[in-house]
């Protein structure tokens, strides 16, 4: 493994144990067994570091996303391919999606926060886009905002980064079709 990614792997480990706020440089220089000024030869500070954590991950889910939206199969279908997208996620990048929803991060100034906005407002958009498309062709109950429906479900899913953690509890692919058959069905009971 290379400095730098062990730079960004145990800064990680350390964001999501303490919070990126109450996180140090020295904090994590002395997770990877180096002197502060090395973190530094290879980023400008915490928020860096950070960007560099988020920007991998929000990208790889948008562009999942974009293609699932993009597709021509049933909304239903989209729906859960949708949220399996963003709960595999967690699977195995966990402590990445835990660091990247546990915070309000998005306050950075830098490049690379704003280009870190764009991407959640993207990914955001397109959310709203499938539930839309869904309730347009009837596939999806209308009557209900699509920005709000599309906030709830990803509410729902985000706070996994609150709770899930891959070794104890239930299996991903469990919390999936939980989440899926929730998000379509709701707790009404099935006739």
């Amino acid at each position: 493994m290379s400095r730098r990614t062990e730079i960004l792997r145990r800064a990680t480990e350390v964001f999501e144990r303490q919070g990126v706020k109450q996180t140090s440089i020295e904090d994590i220089a002395k997770a990877v067994g180096i002197k502060r000024e090395a973190v530094y030869y290879y980023f400008k500070g915490r928020h860096e570091i950070l960007a560099e954590i988020i920007l991998p991950q929000s990208h790889s889910l948008a562009i999942g996303l974009r293609n699932i939206v993009a597709s021509n199969r049933p909304f239903t279908d989209k729906l859960h391919d949708a949220i399996q997208n963003h709960l595999q996620s967690y699977n195995p990048s966990y402590l990445e999606m835990s660091v990247a929803l546990r915070e309000d991060h998005f306050f950075g100034t830098d490049r690379k926060f704003t280009d870190l906005r764009r991407v959640w407002k993207d990914y955001s958009d397109l959310w709203t886009r499938l539930i839309s498309e869904g309730q347009d062709c009837g596939e999806f109950r209308s009557g209900h905002d699509p920005k709000i429906t599309a906030y709830a479900i990803l509410g729902m899913c985000n706070w996994l980064s609150r709770w899930f953690d891959p070794a104890k509890g239930a299996p991903i692919d469990e919390i999936i079709e939980t989440y899926f058959d929730f998000a379509l069905n709701g707790l009404k009971p099935q006739d």
